[in-house]
């Protein structure tokens, strides 16, 4: 029996506790200080980012609350592709790795960059830090295979032993397009791998090495034991579910499907029988696949169990190598958060008859990425903006779906509107949310978002990512759909071709994200809550007298 071993069986809960939250503290930390000291505006302003620590075989301990659950398939493949690469003694103190590899890395898309430290203490390697930020750098780009989508990157070093790699970094910037701002940006992503150092060497410090060890052991014995009784309260029995999945890039939809066998502490979840991999961005590797099984899981059993590696051992996941939901090279990765959405809806939707007050209706069920890049002139210098546009989520048993908001697998925030005319040759001329676009139900769904974006430069290269175009979200037991989404352009523009355009000075690109489905009968709505959706303007004079009726 190890040290940490030993520790683990005689540690008091009350060390337990504080030391736990001291290593949650120090993931708020290093999110917070990567967010403050970023230069790009997806990370200053929208907080694409997310900051992990890891024991040292490389299982989650703590993830930042702040951060983004599909951003968990990078992060938690990037510890055992550094360790199989690297060895022992090729991993010092004040090494940094970077990374962002789907296929060798770790990583589940390539804009995802993620910076890694492993923490000594006592001249060995006791935990590591980790940090991913969202590059939002590589927009004119195909999406075939995945040698278009960005530059690949294996874990290597960027800093070792404390200096930095300069003909390595050389080599990076010289394949991106903003190369100022990833130079800044990745010094904001070393700069909270500091923080995390420190804390956590203080931490030792403090308690112990061996005690800290045995907290971080016991913490995913208790998560262990947190879910394994939370499955348990779930009926066995094997469920089903199918929903059909589109996207700009693909001509036809496709149809997903899930099974999930669910038996005393342990569940299935089986994806056979998908379809095979697509030529297009929407391929999910398996770390995205786990971290969005994982994210489900844990809205089914507790929003507040802590995110660590012990959720998952209950758990196990089939899917066919060589498919949509289990990639394989070269597979095109961009936008595999749009597949990873309807994951989460195929796992809601198979659980309703088990679970009906813990799923919810579906939500928007997309992530809808826009893309705007070109040159700006007046600036002089080139950009790239990205922008993930909220919508509706779907209501539950007791409650209404949130209108505008990011969903499931996403967690950013929006661009103000005075940030993005700030940076870029763009206009916002609307920001709304939609009438009528949530389902109706005893509990409505929430609405979706217009956002109406001009454009003030030539040959501006728009991209569009999103799903649920050609269907609606669904709803439960009598619930509404929720509305499709679309995008508008303005008449003088070229027709978005599988997701992509050419935009010129004046055209504009006006883009409606779905809503929510609805949960129970439109009819069981209370009238005062169709007053107030009414006087809202979150449904029209016509749906009101239908809920009315029906």
């Amino acid at each position: 029996m190890t040290t940490s071993a030993r520790a683990t069986g005689q540690l008091d809960p009350v060390i337990v506790e504080v030391v736990g939250s001291a290593l949650s503290t120090i993931v708020e930390e290093m999110g917070e200080t990567l967010v403050k000291a970023a230069f790009s505006p997806n990370i200053k302003e929208r907080r694409d980012c997310t900051a992990g620590l890891f024991d040292a075989e490389g299982l989650a301990l703590a993830q930042d609350e702040g951060g983004s659950p599909m951003h968990l398939g990078s992060l938690m493949g990037i510890v055992g592709a550094i360790r199989g690469r690297f060895s022992e003694a090729d991993i010092r103190e004040g090494d940094v790795f970077i990374g962002n590899d789907p296929y060798t890395g770790g990583g589940s898309h390539l804009p995802d960059i993620v910076l890694a430290s492993p923490i000594f203490v006592g001249g060995r390697i006791s935990a590591w830090a980790a940090t991913l930020a969202h590059h939002a750098d590589f927009g004119d780009r195909g999406h075939a295979h995945i040698f278009q989508e960005a530059i690949r990157i294996p874990p290597v070093h960027l800093v070792r032993e404390g200096v930095q790699q300069e003909e390595l970094l050389s080599l990076i910037l010289l394949n991106c397009q903003i190369p100022e701002e990833r130079t800044a940006d990745l010094r904001a992503q070393e700069a909270a791998l500091g923080v995390a150092i420190t804390r956590y060497q203080e931490l030792c410090s403090r308690y112990g090495v061996d005690v800290i060890e045995g907290v971080s052991s016991n913490l995913l014995d208790y998560t262990e034991r947190r879910t394994r009784a939370a499955i348990t309260e779930f009926p066995d029995g094997e469920y089903t579910f199918e929903d059909l999945f589109d996207a700009p890039e693909l001509d036809e939809e496709l149809t997903l499907r899930v099974r999930i066998r669910i038996s005393g502490d342990e569940m299935l979840f089986d994806f056979s029988g998908n379809p095979p991999q697509v030529r297009a961005s929407v391929n999910v590797v398996w770390t995205g696949l786990y971290a969005t099984v994982y994210y489900t899981l844990k809205t089914l059993i507790d929003p507040d169990i802590v995110p660590n590696a012990g959720l998952y051992r209950p758990v196990t996941i089939v899917a066919d190598e060589g498919s949509i939901l289990n990639c394989t090279a070269p597979a095109a990765v961009n936008g595999r958060i749009e597949t990873c959405q309807r994951v989460v809806d195929l796992i809601h939707g198979a659980l309703v008859d088990a679970l009906p007050e813990r799923v919810t209706a579906a939500s928007n069920g997309a992530v809808t990425g826009v893309h705007f890049s070109g040159h700006d002139a007046s600036r002089g210098r080139d950009f790239v903006y990205l922008e993930t546009i909220g919508g509706g989520s779907g209501a539950c048993h007791d409650k209404d779906g949130l209108d505008g908001v990011q969903v499931h697998m996403t967690n950013t925030s929006n661009l103000p509107v005075e940030s993005l005319e700030a940076e870029y040759p763009l206009v916002v001329e609307s920001y709304e949310l939609i009438e009528d676009s949530g389902g109706v139900g005893r509990h409505r769904g929430g609405m979706g978002i217009r956002r109406k974006i001009r454009v003030e430069a030539p040959d501006v290269h728009f991209w569009l990512d999103t799903s649920r175009q050609k269907s609606q979200p669904w709803g439960l037991f009598g619930g509404g759909p929720g509305q499709s989404a679309r995008c508008v352009l303005s008449e003088d523009a070229q027709p978005v071709d599988h997701g992509y355009t050419v935009l010129q000075p004046g055209q504009t690109a006006s883009i409606e994200t779905a809503g929510g489905g609805g949960y129970g009968p439109p009819e069981e709505r209370a009238e005062a809550q169709l007053a107030a959706d009414r006087a809202d303007g979150r449904i029209s004079e016509a749906t009101a007298q239908q809920c009315r009726q029906d």
